[in-house]
């Protein structure tokens, strides 16, 4: 008798497009689904949208201050052209302001938008307020599953939610499922609350 085949694990990221360590996260997971069946997919969460209201230090500030622009054009792309079109639009903005480094986010949002093949003039509603509503109610829907005190990157498996795991890397091969496995064990856990550590090296997105 054949074995079953296994079953697609259900997960959902959270993603700001400009948030550093959820790139790293999402990188983490499509590294996961090349190894193993898991139904991955995007949707947003804004930074942007969670610190409105907070006092930040100035720089920090002024990095969510911007972070509306790609933020708004990935909300726009999943409201009119779908799930499939977020993920690839996310992957071509992350690469370019992550790996790349390329903050000019006047010049990343049209070159992402082509190299998904959408439409050029969705650049513009960087500038726009009309997707807010929109992107408030994504990121409060991934606030309710983990606490209005958390962010982005948030996860979830199998119907769990869990923040992070934030990483200064991206696992790769066995190890990359290791902690995925890890993450969906504990997360499974209904009395787990929080693993922790402090952050020693600087971040790698290769």
């Amino acid at each position: 008798m054949e074995d079953k085949l296994e079953r697609a694990v259900p997960v959902t990221a959270y993603v700001d497009p400009s948030c550093p360590f959820a790139w790293i996260t999402s990188r983490w997971l499509v590294e996961v689904a090349r190894m193993r069946p898991v139904d991955l997919r995007f949707e947003v969460m804004s930074l942007a949208v969670i610190n409105e209201n907070r006092e930040l230090e100035p720089w920090y500030r002024e990095f969510n201050d911007r972070a509306w622009g790609p933020a708004r054009v990935c909300t726009a792309v999943s409201a009119e052209h779908g799930p499939t079109a977020l993920a690839s639009l996310y992957e071509a903005l992350g690469r370019r302001i992550h790996t790349e480094g390329d903050k000019d986010f006047d010049a990343v949002v049209p070159a992402a938008l082509a190299e998904a093949s959408l439409p050029a003039d969705l650049a513009g509603v960087a500038r726009r307020s009309d997707v807010d509503a929109r992107m408030r109610a994504s990121t409060a829907r991934a606030q309710r599953l983990v606490g209005e005190d958390l962010g982005t990157p948030t996860v979830v498996v199998d119907g769990v939610a869990f923040f992070g795991p934030v990483l200064s890397s991206i696992p790769r091969g066995e190890e990359a499922l290791r902690v995925f496995e890890g993450a969906r064990l504990l997360a499974a856990c209904g009395a787990f609350s929080e693993l922790k550590r402090v952050r020693a090296d600087s971040l790698s997105f290769a």
